[in-house]
């Protein structure tokens, strides 16, 4: 692939035709993330509490409401109209059809809604499928949600009316459903496993950021798992399995991030030796773990414009990055700039995880602990695949190296100059 893009570069023309190439991409990239769906998801996070009782499990759940209607929608109509999902009306602005909680119908049946929930969270033990009881119900504009991050908040989010009549009516997509449903269990009750039947439909539905908080004997296990949970979530009551989903998780976030990859990949290509690899992978890592744990705890400014100005710093670290790979000089300063770079990314990384993980959540420390070290194992897989191979190169083929690192930066270059465009506006939109 390397070998492709010098070759692509190199036939003349290259400015424009890099252009070309990273428009198009970015644009079959747009097209592909464009298909809205009836229901839209704005509220994307699912907080499962488990009581394990003596002869029973309570479970507590937040969920977004539009898991629960999206594919109920009725089909469309010779007039276009179409029959609303239940518990919302249809209602067209701007020429699009949108939805709206219907709070009246919530009210008169909460149970209708509480079964869909009940039948579309399956608790397995012993090789038996264990039967939901409904028990309280209420929903919430996404703004106006009460804590639910320890077993007594999510208690607490329950009582009162179902849906107070001074609440403005939401949109399905911006209204959480909070209920408790629960279940008899067998004696003995060992290991068990907690899956979702929901299957919406909707864009970004396997983004969801799923965290169970078992709470038995001892302190609360806490389990993060992203997408449908159509693979159950395996209770074990093993701390090592809790905090091995909190790994996992930060793995899939750095190699899923492009924006972390590219620097990454930028960052390996400017390594002329291992002793310059560790170095800069260290000052990376240290970088990121320090503005991890104070973005994460709120030590950062928690104004609108933050976030994308920190996204720009990152973008515009690629550029860096990639400019350092391909030049023949190498500068005393990098470490210390890979440093100051990491603390970009650290704050990078602590929005995702301030969306799935509250400040009062219990076992804050480990949890935390837990997502780093996956960051870590992600980034060090990256640089395995990549350092080795140009290790080789040089070796054997020392004329090709400069031309393979020109060919991997340049386009890395081109992605970041998009998204620093993109960023810069969600920057000034939010002054």
């Amino acid at each position: 692939m390397a070998f492709a893009l010098v070759g692509f570069v190199k036939s003349g023309g290259f400015g424009w035709r890099v252009a070309r190439f990273v428009t198009l991409f970015s644009v079959l990239i747009g097209l592909a993330g464009t298909a809205a769906a009836h229901f839209n998801l704005n509220v994307n996070i699912r907080i499962i509490h488990v009581e394990e009782r003596a002869e029973d499990l309570r479970v507590l759940i937040r969920l977004p409401m539009a898991y629960l209607v999206a594919d109920k929608l009725g089909p469309e109509q010779a007039d276009g109209s179409r029959t609303p999902a239940p518990y919302t009306t249809n209602v067209t602005e701007d020429g699009m059809l949108v939805h709206y909680l219907d709070a009246d119908a919530l009210r008169r049946d909460p149970d209708g809604l509480a079964t869909l929930i009940g039948e579309g969270h399956v608790i397995r033990s012993g090789g038996k499928t264990l039967v939901p009881e409904l028990g309280r119900l209420r929903a919430y504009p996404a703004l106006k949600q009460v804590p639910f991050a320890t077993l007594d908040e999510a208690d607490s989010a329950l009582d009162g009316e179902i849906y107070p009549a001074d609440f403005e009516v939401a949109y399905v997509g911006d209204t959480v459903i909070d209920a408790e449903i629960i279940y008899r269990t067998p004696a003995g009750l060992g290991d068990y496993t907690i899956g979702s039947s929901l299957n919406p439909g909707l864009s970004g539905q396997e983004d969801t950021a799923n965290l169970l908080l078992v709470h038995g004997t001892g302190d609360p296990l806490i389990f993060r798992v992203r997408g449908l949970l159509s693979e159950p979530i395996e209770v074990s009551h093993s701390l090592f399995d809790a905090v091995l989903t909190f790994v996992y998780e930060g793995v899939r976030h750095i190699l899923e991030g492009a924006d972390h990859v590219l620097f990454v990949i930028c960052l390996v290509l400017g390594a002329r030796l291992i002793k310059d690899l560790l170095w800069r992978i260290t000052g990376f890592t240290l970088g990121h773990s320090v503005t991890l744990a104070l973005g994460f705890f709120g030590f950062v400014p928690q104004a609108a414009w933050f976030v994308p100005l920190v996204e720009i710093g990152i973008a515009l670290s690629i550029v860096y990055a990639a400019i350092i790979a391909i030049g023949e000089k190498q500068f005393k300063s990098t470490i210390l700039v890979t440093t100051l770079i990491g603390l970009l990314h650290g704050l990078g990384f602590s929005f995702v995880l301030r969306e799935i993980l509250k400040l009062d959540a219990p076992n804050i420390w480990q949890s935390l602990l837990a997502f780093n070290l996956g960051v870590e194992i992600g980034q060090v897989a990256i640089a395995l695949v990549i350092w080795p191979s140009l290790w080789a190169l040089a070796r054997y083929l020392p004329a090709k190296v400069h031309m393979v690192r020109f060919g991997l930066a340049l386009p890395c270059i081109g992605f970041a100059a998009i998204w620093i465009g993109e960023r810069t506006v969600l920057f000034f939109g939010a002054l």
